[in-house]
């Protein structure tokens, strides 16, 4: 089972030695239908209803309930980054207590619960008591929030809309969309471009004319600030199993003759692939493989993946002649082409 619906608050769990620990679980950007029981802890017991966003002031510790005796809490991945050791979370018999200490900027982002009921060992999510706020932690040194890179790649798609994640510590900040070179102002409108201040930029039907790079700015009515820097590039690949093909050099080989073999997928810039190779001399004699990746532009802009997986076989042996296979796999599936070498 997911691991969100085998890790249940409040359990009793014997780690190896007999030692009996608690187990509380701490899943991330989870989204919710309603936010009522979620509340802030204000000064002298007062409690505070969060809505669908909430502003608050940096440096001030920050508390958050949950009514539930096993509730689940998302929050944004950048408090894991580093284990941070800034953010904790208990449980007791009548609710559960997100605590912060000393928030930043940098720790904007949705925060949510949900109540986990069990049946027996089996547990789930109940999505109908499922809560959300995002919460904006206003600074005016930093309008954006901050980023860990400071050049980001964001990968343009013809299928689906494409996000620049410039988000903003404050939500009424006038924010625009610039191009480096030539320097222009993108202009937003509803159909083709829309701001969300928890998201970015979204750009609605990505096209290669969008790709280059591109910054933030954001305008409060003190001095504006810019954005880390993105550099757009459109993918002419769609998604799906790895396209594959295979060819040997040289065409044509005797026995004492050298050959390669090559693997090329050609697919998206962020998508991995690894190779698995299946030829006549396994297990009995040696080769050589090297995997390599590059990106490479195909006319009119667009950018595409070049992974590449190359077998050697050195000093041809009767052995060596025979089918060779060549297995591609990505996160979206796999793809077998082979060959066959002869004398």
């Amino acid at each position: 089972c997911p691991l969100w619906l085998c890790v249940y608050i409040g359990e009793n769990r014997i780690r190896p030695g007999g030692k009996r620990v608690k187990v509380w679980p701490t899943l991330k950007d989870g989204r919710g239908r309603s936010h009522s029981l979620l509340t802030q802890v204000l000064d002298k017991g007062r409690f505070l209803r969060l809505g669908q966003s909430t502003i608050l002031t940096p440096g001030k510790n920050m508390e958050l309930r949950c009514k539930g005796s096993k509730i689940g809490w998302s929050y944004p991945t950048y408090l894991d980054t580093f284990n941070n050791s800034r953010l904790s979370i208990k449980q007791s018999d009548k609710y559960s207590q997100l605590i912060l200490t000393s928030p930043s900027a940098a720790d904007t982002g949705a925060y949510s619960c949900w109540v986990i009921v069990c049946d027996g060992t089996e547990c789930e999510k109940d999505h109908d008591r499922a809560y959300v706020s995002y919460i904006y932690f206003k600074d005016k040194d930093n309008l954006f929030v901050p980023s860990t890179m400071h050049f980001e790649i964001v990968y343009l798609r013809p299928d689906q809309p494409a996000v620049v994640p410039c988000r903003v510590t404050e939500p009424q900040a006038k924010t625009s969309l610039h191009r480096e070179v030539p320097p222009v102002e993108i202009t937003a409108n509803m159909t083709q471009m829309a701001y969300d201040p928890t998201k970015g930029f979204i750009l609605q039907n990505p096209r290669p004319e969008h790709q280059g790079v591109f910054y933030c700015k954001a305008e409060t009515m003190d001095t504006p600030q810019i954005s880390t820097k993105y550099q757009l590039l459109y993918v002419e690949v769609p998604s799906g199993p790895p396209f594959v093909s295979l060819e040997t050099s040289p065409d044509s080989v005797r026995g004492g003759d050298n050959i390669n073999v090559t693997c090329t997928v050609l697919g998206e810039p962020d998508v991995d692939v690894s190779f698995t190779w299946t030829y006549p001399g396994q297990g009995s004699r040696p080769v050589h493989i090297q995997t390599s990746w590059r990106l490479v532009n195909r006319g009119m802009g667009y950018t595409t993946r070049v992974t590449q997986s190359i077998l050697t076989v050195e000093d041809m042996e009767t052995i060596d002649f025979g089918e060779y296979m060549c297995k591609a796999k990505s996160q979206h599936g796999e793809t077998i082409v082979g060959t066959t070498i002869s004398k």
